[in-house]
């Protein structure tokens, strides 16, 4: 509409509002034909990494906002192979560690990793 306003205005001299010229249009039967915008190109979606991936010898630990029952604190913990498991603190302050995968058990670095960023969780979350 704005183009054929200004078209009215710059061939004919007739100045008119947006909604007079839409009324002209509609009286007129035109059609207001936009021009197509070309299709952008969608950008590369990198390929998907497996849901358990992570860098090699990186072990991740996170905190449940909500501890297990009988557990002051809880979360789960990814090791470097990619393995997960349930660890929590019980009111006694023991430690346990429920892997998925039966029977597994984690290197030593992997737990001295885990027992690192475990403390500093929870030294950041205002300890015990």
């Amino acid at each position: 509409m704005s183009d054929l306003q200004r078209r009215l205005k710059e061939e004919l001299s007739i100045g008119l509002t947006y909604m007079e010229t839409r009324f002209v249009a509609l009286d007129l039967g035109l059609e207001i034909k936009t021009p197509e915008k070309p299709a952008e190109p969608k950008p590369a979606e990198p390929s998907p990494a497996p849901a358990n991936t992570i860098p090699p010898g990186k072990v991740t630990v996170t905190m449940d906002t909500l501890a297990l029952p009988g557990a002051l604190i809880s979360g789960r913990v990814t090791f470097s192979d990619g393995e997960t498991a349930i660890w929590m603190l019980d009111e006694a302050g023991r430690p346990g560690l429920d892997p998925d995968t039966p029977g597994y058990r984690p290197t030593a670095e992997d737990i001295t990793a885990f027992q690192v960023q475990l403390r500093d969780l929870v030294a950041r979350s205002g300890g015990l």
